[in-house]
């Protein structure tokens, strides 16, 4: 599967869409049923191809849709902010941004609590895009 460019972009759903046929396996099924599901959580949502494999963006990236051997990733780029009542991230806790679950072969889903996450996610990026930037110069004329 080739990376993309900037100009591949509306070309995202077509992407995602050989990717799941390429896998052809429990990995294909779940990330397809990831996706269904972002998009129940956020109509709105934006479908992207970048670093060579699925993402998710609303006013700021959301989250990615990794597949490995034995697991497919969900990596949420500012999970660490994010509450997580249902205990889903499972994957990269130690950091301080990001936070990723990973699905196993035969795993359940719970799919409310994680439609959840997804719209906080949403709410998280939509708050900060709103909110005014502040720096070096700001408020003064002629910066």
């Amino acid at each position: 599967m080739k990376k993309s460019s900037p100009k591949d972009a509306a070309d995202a759903p077509r992407l995602i869409d050989a990717r799941i046929k390429e896998l052809g396996d429990w990995r294909g099924k779940m990330l397809k049923r990831l996706r269904a599901l972002i998009k129940q959580a956020d109509p709105d949502v934006v479908e992207e191809w970048k670093w060579g494999i699925p993402v998710w963006s609303h006013d700021g990236l959301i989250c990615t849709g990794e597949t490995y051997k034995s697991v497919v990733k969900m990596t949420f780029a500012r999970g660490a902010a994010l509450g997580d009542p249902s205990g889903l991230f499972n994957s990269s806790l130690e950091g301080n941004t990001r936070r990723a679950i990973d699905f196993h072969e035969g795993e359940d889903l719970d799919e409310e609590a994680l439609k959840g996450l997804i719209r906080a996610a949403v709410t998280l990026n939509r708050s900060t895009a709103k909110a005014p930037r502040r720096g070096r110069g700001a408020g003064r004329a002629g910066g």
